[in-house]
C-alpha cells in the first residue's frame, strides 16, 4: 500500500497524459486477490520469489531495501544508535511476525557473513509498513521499513537513516514484481502499462533531496 500510494499513484499521471484513450482503475490493498477470478490484469507484490503462484506470468519490478530509521525529533531527545547492539536501550517500533517476541538481524555490509540478532522492545507493534512510518514521524521510536515507505520522509529531512554499515535482514522481501494471469493473448493495454511500469521503475528512483532549513 505504501509504494502504492508514494511511488506508483504519481508515476499513474503521466502514463495517462500519454495515452489518454486508456482507462486506469487501481485497487489498493493488502489482501492478496485472486487475479483471474476477480477481473484484475496486473497486481504488484511485494514478496519472495517463491512466494508467487506458478500459474501466473511474473517479472522483478524493482530491488528494495530495508532501512533503520528514526525521526530527526527522536534522535535529539535519545541520541543516535551507533551499533546494532545500542538498538537494546532505545524504543523501538516493530512489524509484528507472529507470537514471538520481536528480534532484529542485522549483517555487516562489508563482511555480509558476520550477523548480529538482538531482542527489541518498544511502545507500539502493527503490521501495515505506512503505519509504522507514521509511528516514526511522531517521535516513537526507531523502525525498520522499506525504503519506498520512508523515501519521502527522508527527502523532506523529517526522518533519518541509521545505522548505514548494517543492513537489516529477513525483514521485507527485497523485490517488487509484477505478475499477471497466464493467457495467450494479452491486450495491448495491458502490455502498454507492463512496458511503462519497467522503464519507469526498473532503476530506483531516488528520493528528493532534503528540504532546506
Amino acid at each position: 500500500m505504501a509504494f502504492s500510494r508514494q511511488q506508483l499513484v504519481p508515476a499513474i499521471a503521466p502514463f495517462l497524459h500519454q495515452h489518454p484513450q486508456l482507462h486506469l482503475q487501481l485497487e489498493v490493498t493488502d489482501r492478496l486477490v485472486s487475479l483471474a477470478s476477480e477481473g484484475f490484469d496486473l497486481a504488484i507484490r511485494h514478496c519472495r520469489r517463491e512466494a508467487l503462484p506458478d500459474t501466473h506470468v511474473a517479472w522483478p519490478l524493482c530491488h528494495t531495501a530495508t532501512l533503520t530509521v528514526a525521526s530527526a525529533d527522536y534522535i535529539r531527545r535519545h541520541g543516535r544508535p551507533e551499533t546494532p547492539e545500542d538498538l537494546r536501550h532505545h524504543q523501538c517500533l516493530t512489524y509484528p511476525r507472529g507470537p514471538q517476541r520481536p528480534q532484529w538481524t542485522f549483517a555487516s555490509r562489508q563482511s555480509p557473513d558476520a550477523r548480529v540478532t538482538i531482542n527489541v522492545q518498544g511502545p507500539f507493534a502493527t503490521n501495515n509498513s505506512e503505519s509504522l512510518r507514521d509511528a516514526v514521524l511522531a517521535g516513537l521510536g526507531v523502525a525498520l521499513l522499506p525504503d519506498f515507505s520512508a523515501r519521502e520522509a527522508i527527502g523532506r529531512g523529517l526522518v533519518q537513516e541509521l545505522l548505514p554499515a548494517w543492513q537489516p535482514v529477513e525483514v521485507f522481501a527485497d523485490r517488487l514484481y509484477v505478475i499477471r494471469p497466464y493467457t495467450p493473448r494479452v491486450s495491448r493495454a495491458v502490455e502498454t502499462f507492463s512496458r511503462y511500469l519497467k522503464a519507469t521503475f526498473s532503476e530506483p528512483r531516488p528520493a528528493p533531496a532534503p528540504a532546506s532549513r
